[in-house]
């Protein structure tokens, strides 16, 4: 099937902004221009893309999966314009990096410091989503990177997957329950008091709940957030016992405001990856940004 590029090139700007106006607007073109290009590549295609009433536009079930390739493409064909740009001795350029904010305060901000001193020109942008989220940025082809914890359990069939170190997960209490500082109790026992996690959607939360799961144990977190800090923070003030990463609580720890739960039972390390998408040239400034983390 013969369909010039540029109503592509329309249809993913129409279905990224949901808006004929806003298209128009960032391809530089007339908002009869987009509709007309949208009717012709509907015909060419015999399906319907949009579901259009007089207050908004949304993508058909057509549309939908059309629109998943289309933005693959439109990414791919950016970063070979990219690619283009940055090979002159990187002068100039931009890294997309997808990451949590434990990951980039804990792990990720001095190869970031140090990357910005060697090529200070390089625009750094980082997309602060959890790792399940950044997988599918990278996925989508709207990153150019991921460090992410990494889940054995999930398929990186499209990526290659670089370990970069080993994560410790520990439970932590504050002053609240100093009775248990020193003892070592179980899993069960710890169960009775009020635990502190991060949300659903992490892979953090999936290591929680899969630790009970294993030992016949099914725990509902007193308290869920988004932020490792926070559940630091709370843990401190004597709300719950919080399950984060040992290094993010460490300095916490040796200020004495919080210590480590001993457990009878062992928690498995897991680890922090970097995935790279195999079928996408990672542009010349992205490149770099691996070879200073190695």
């Amino acid at each position: 099937m013969d369909v010039n590029f540029e109503l592509y090139k329309v249809f993913y700007y129409v279905g990224r902004y949901k808006s004929f106006s806003e298209a128009a607007s960032k391809l530089y073109i007339s908002q009869s221009a987009v509709s007309q290009s949208i009717k012709t590549l509907e015909a060419k295609l015999g399906s319907r893309l949009f579901i259009r009433n007089t207050k908004n536009i949304r993508l058909s079930a057509e549309g939908e999966k059309l629109f998943a390739y289309v933005e693959q493409a439109v990414n791919l064909f950016s970063k070979g314009e990219r690619l283009l740009d940055e090979m002159q001795n990187l002068k100039e350029g931009e890294v997309k990096i997808g990451a949590s904010d434990t990951i980039c305060r804990h792990f990720l901000l001095p190869y970031i410091e140090k990357y910005n001193v060697l090529y200070p020109n390089i625009k750094i942008h980082i997309i602060n989503r959890t790792s399940p989220v950044c997988t599918s940025l990278l996925q989508k082809g709207e990153v150019d990177l991921a460090v992410v914890n990494i889940d054995e359990e999930s398929e990186y069939k499209n990526f290659e997957v670089r370990i970069l170190k080993q994560v410790d997960d520990i439970f932590t209490a504050g002053k609240k329950y100093e009775k248990l500082k020193g003892k070592t109790i179980s899993l069960a026992e710890l169960s009775r008091y009020p635990l502190l996690a991060l949300e659903k959607n992490t892979n953090t939360r999936v290591f929680f709940d899969k630790l009970f799961q294993q030992h016949g144990l099914n725990v509902k977190p007193e308290i869920e957030l988004s932020s490792v800090d926070l559940l630091i923070d709370m843990a401190k003030i004597g709300l719950g016992i919080s399950y984060v990463t040992k290094e993010a609580a460490s300095l916490a720890m040796d200020e004495g405001s919080l210590f480590q739960i001993n457990l009878k039972e062992n928690i498995s390390p897991r680890y922090l990856g970097l995935l790279i998408h195999k079928n996408i040239p990672l542009p010349a400034a992205s490149q770099e940004f691996v070879n200073v983390l190695k």
